[in-house]
């Protein structure tokens, strides 16, 4: 039933602002192609209608590239909203300023010719920063009382291997992660997007990271399977954290490294977070690292240690300005920030993407965080 409700909630947000766009926008460009141009909403909501009809049916072959095709539709159906948008602001706005007609023709011709060049830009840059593979985005941490200097963390998150992603997108994370050389290596979430069993294959080079990797759930994990996930992830020596804590480090330079499932829990009833058994056998005297999928479970963490928590989830936005409407669901989108006082949190726009290959203002990353005793 949810489901369904989240379908049918879907195509009328992309049906509202396909008719937005080709009444706002498209139609008001020029009156005697008007018509022609009417197949770009009408193609673009088809997509997006085939789009859900292949995420419940899986009516398209097993191939990247018609998935990256069918998904990009929704991509462009947003990002085309957003130019209807800013057109249909811009030309109510001109219209409150006194020209005389014959000028005010001129400049509209000029004024919707410029907004043509950018729309095309904006979607163009999309598609490039969401092919393109991750850089590493490098991040000092200064921890009051961190027991150890220039720690070295390497944070994946948000990678969603699946229909697009693959083995090779697998094998170029493990490759720069060993050239960064880190301590640690923690995969906060949305690793998968697919069943295991479909991706086994792309999966398995991360066996050959060579620090200590530790997993938490993401919310997408909880959509495919998590306990399968789970048990293939330990196969490949990667050990997973369920509202679990380990020690990290010997002697007077240990600290907590703790793991929580993810808030998709609560919902399913499966896996579902919980910090009081986290932090159960925790000594909260030394430092605490918290891994949490979702930025905002740092609201929730006020009776336990957590000096830094790790974060990723919101994709950095991936299409700006999608980002202001995740602003809504989440305290923070991207990036370092300091919660409260000895209570820091650093979001990663993630190293992958979900659902159209665009990205427009939240390039992917790899996160190299350098933790400094402060």
């Amino acid at each position: 039933m949810n489901f369904l409700i989240f379908v049918t909630v879907f195509l009328l947000v992309m049906a509202l602002m396909n008719i937005y766009v080709w009444r706002r926008f498209l139609r008001v460009l020029s009156k005697s192609i008007a018509y022609y141009l009417l197949i770009i909403p009408v193609t673009l909501m088809l997509g997006d209608i085939f789009f859900v009809i292949d995420a419940i049916y899986a009516v398209i072959p097993d191939s990247p590239v018609l998935y990256m095709v069918t998904s990009a539709f929704v991509g462009f159906t947003f990002m085309l909203f957003v130019v209807a948008v800013f057109y249909d602001l811009s030309v109510t706005i001109s219209k409150r300023v006194p020209f005389d007609q014959s000028r005010r023709r001129s400049l509209k011709l000029i004024f919707d010719v410029t907004v043509l060049i950018m729309a095309f830009s904006y979607l163009l840059r999309g598609l490039s920063q969401g092919l393109k593979y991750p850089a590493v985005n490098r991040v000092e941490v200064k921890v009051k009382g961190f027991p150890q200097d220039q720690f070295s963390i390497v944070q994946l998150t948000d990678v969603h291997v699946g229909r697009t992603i693959k083995r090779d997108f697998i094998e170029y994370l493990v490759e720069k992660t060993n050239r960064l050389q880190p301590d640690l290596v923690v995969i906060t979430g949305d690793l998968i997007d697919l069943p295991v069993s479909r991706i086994e294959y792309d999966l398995y080079p991360l066996k050959n990271l060579k620090a200590p990797v530790y997993f938490i759930l993401g919310n997408h994990e909880y959509f495919h399977g998590p306990g399968e996930a789970i048990a293939y992830l330990r196969e490949l020596g990667i050990t997973p954290l369920l509202n679990e804590a380990v020690v990290i480090g010997d002697g007077e330079q240990q600290f907590n490294l703790v793991g929580l499932n993810d808030l998709t829990g609560l919902r399913s009833g499966l896996f579902p977070p919980d910090a009081s058994s986290a932090f159960q056998s925790v000594d909260q005297t030394l430092a605490c690292i918290v891994l949490a999928h979702q930025p905002k479970m740092i609201e929730s963490m006020d009776d336990y240690r957590c000096d830094l928590m790790l974060s990723g989830h919101t994709h950095g936005g991936q299409i700006f300005p999608f980002g202001l409407l995740v602003m809504m669901a989440q305290p923070y989108i991207a990036g370092l920030h300091q919660h409260k006082e000895n209570r820091q949190i650093f979001v990663s726009r993630g190293a992958g993407y979900w659902g159209p290959p665009l990205r427009v203002l939240a390039p992917s990353e790899i996160s190299h965080i350098k933790i400094r005793s402060a």
